[in-house]
């Protein structure tokens, strides 16, 4: 099965522009030792929420920008053998990056929805969110049927990703992120678009469906606790 590393990442406003230089070195690498793609987007509007939200997933300071991005592999196995062989390679050195690595978080999931034909995209609403485990196939069906509206309204792809291997961190992680309980499982999801206009427009025209979309497919998640945010893509190797 597709897996999917997905990390959030603070960064220094100052260093976006590091940032995006050293997203695009490292991107070919990850390809070389076989990720099937490679995307890092800067966050252009990112809300603050009541409870929880995405700049306080990264501890974000003032003057920070946070960063969305995610590594595509084959499957777990392939992901883990090309990590194995990265941590060999110089070229993987991260004692200068451009972020604070101790707030960064990350962790792999699998796709459980992937909806659209895909193709170009320079923007991406990117959302972390805790699902009661249990509750796994009403979220794929929910999700399924949110799809259809998303691509209705321009999107070109949609897609959510079940947490397997979200590890708890030292500063922070996924599961504080989203106030992650027990019996939840932390998931990771994105909806490309061609650009911003184009997700802009869609926005509201989604959000009016929705109001009455959601009387009939009802979240089976707390939506007081879902972080998100749109971000503009800086790096995409596929």
């Amino acid at each position: 099965m597709a897996y999917v590393m997905g990390c959030v990442i603070p960064v220094e406003g100052s260093n976006r522009d590091r940032f995006v230089e050293q997203a695009r070195e490292l991107a070919p690498i990850f390809r070389e030792f076989g990720a099937s793609s490679v995307v890092d987007a800067v966050g252009d509007d990112v809300p603050h929420g009541t409870h929880t939200d995405i700049h306080r997933s990264v501890d974000g300071r003032d003057g920070e920008l946070v960063a969305f991005g995610w590594i595509d592999w084959l499957d777990r196995a392939a992901k883990e053998a090309g990590e194995a062989k990265m941590m060999a390679d110089p070229r993987m050195d991260m004692s200068d990056m451009a972020f604070d690595g101790k707030r960064m978080i990350f962790g792999g999931f699998e796709p459980v929805v992937d909806e659209g034909p895909g193709g170009a995209f320079g923007y991406v609403d990117g959302f972390v969110l805790a699902v009661p485990t249990a509750r796994r196939d009403a979220f794929v069906r929910h999700c399924r049927a949110a799809a259809e509206v998303v691509l209705r309204h321009g999107a070109t792809r949609h897609v959510e990703c079940w947490g397997v291997d979200v590890p708890e961190g030292k500063v922070t992680d996924f599961r504080r992120a989203v106030q992650a309980k027990p019996d939840e499982t932390v998931c990771f999801s994105w909806i490309e678009w061609p650009d911003k206009a184009a997700r802009d427009t869609g926005q509201k025209g989604i959000m009016a469906e929705m109001e009455t979309a959601l009387e009939d497919n009802p979240m089976p998640f707390d939506g007081k606790r879902l972080i998100y945010g749109g971000f503009q893509v800086v790096s995409r190797e596929a």
